[in-house]
């Protein structure tokens, strides 16, 4: 029987409003904004395609859950398991930094937090939500098997009951509690990053943001050099160079990355933390052009790390950035 056209409105109204955290949980599960947001859309075809033999045995959203989760599945028995610079290779030392490029498929990516933090009741719903799309914690979650990856998001960060897990997963709350178990075990072994800030940020971690950026905009080193972390990290996807320190972070950006100087740094929200999109002065046309997404991590009143995503005529159109800035 074919749907009139206000029951197929009515159909797309009620996808669309599980759009958001269905985005949320596939960006958890692949590590990829796009391969989330691709997984999302063939979770909704599916569920379109399908929904007459929807019997309603579970709700709507517990559905599209299912579909999803099967969706990733599929897309992750290809085997890839995205990475932080800092989980493949050790930390360089400034006088051996060498740019070497990895394919697209290598990283973890980025998220604007629009596309996968839906509105919430209160401030600490908000607060674990932003905690549980931090760059650390997705990297993190790419260590585990994906079903182990599946379970743990749904009951620790969705707050699914084992019951519903198992009925989700087609499997018992034996086998749900189990993998939930393991999956705990595995992230225990990964010392967890200290970067959580306030939400919102307090005034402390605004003025530090306020200094971080005219440092950077000033390319004021001394400046820069106070503000970071003695462990502060910065990478640069699709580069595998990783530097760890503020003498060598700070030395790396006024040789190999001198031509930063004088950038412009434009606000943006990525992954529950501060993050900018990051122009350069561009010699052709005038002006500034993209250079980098910048997420940056805080940590005891001082910047733990700025995670430079370079490839720009992905990254900016996604978080809905010009490419190019007037002088």
């Amino acid at each position: 029987m074919s749907r009139t056209v206000g029951a197929t409105t009515e159909l797309d109204a009620s996808l669309e409003k599980h759009r958001v955290e269905l985005t949320g949980y596939c960006y958890r599960m692949l590590g990829s904004a796009f391969e989330a947001e691709d997984a999302v859309q063939d979770t909704m075809v599916r569920a379109w395609r399908s929904h007459e033999k929807f019997e309603g045995r579970s709700s709507l959203r517990s559905w599209l859950y299912r579909i999803a989760t099967n969706v990733c599945l599929d897309m992750l028995n290809a085997g890839n398991r995205r990475a932080r610079p800092m989980d493949l290779t050790a930390s360089t030392p400034l006088a051996q930094a060498a740019l070497n490029p990895r394919a697209d498929n290598v990283w973890l990516e980025p998220i604007p937090d629009a596309r996968v933090l839906p509105a919430v009741s209160g401030p600490e719903e908000a607060a674990v939500a932003k905690e549980s799309v931090r760059l650390a914690f997705i990297a993190a979650l790419q260590q585990l098997p994906a079903k182990q990856r599946a379970v743990l998001i749904l009951r620790e960060v969705l707050a699914w009951k084992a019951s519903e897990v198992a009925e989700l997963l087609g499997t018992t709350v034996a086998s749900v509690n189990s993998a939930l178990q393991r999956a705990r075990a595995t992230l225990a072994e990964r010392p967890a990053d200290d970067t959580a800030t306030s939400d919102p940020l307090d005034e402390e971690q605004r003025k530090l943001l306020d200094r971080y950026v005219k440092a950077f905009e000033g390319y004021d080193m001394a400046a820069l050099t106070a503000l970071l972390h003695e462990d502060a990290v910065m990478t640069m996807p699709p580069f595998d160079l990783w530097l760890r320190g503020p003498q060598d972070i700070t030395g790396f950006m006024a040789t190999m990355g001198a031509a930063c100087a004088n950038s412009r740094l434009v606000p943006v929200a990525a992954n529950g933390t501060p993050a900018f999109a990051q122009y350069k002065p561009d010699p052709d046309n005038g002006g500034f052009m993209p250079w980098a997404i910048q997420v940056i991590e805080l940590s005891g009143g001082r910047v733990a790390g700025f995670h430079c995503f370079l490839d720009t005529e992905r990254w900016f159109p996604l978080f809905g950035v010009p490419l190019h800035l007037d002088a």
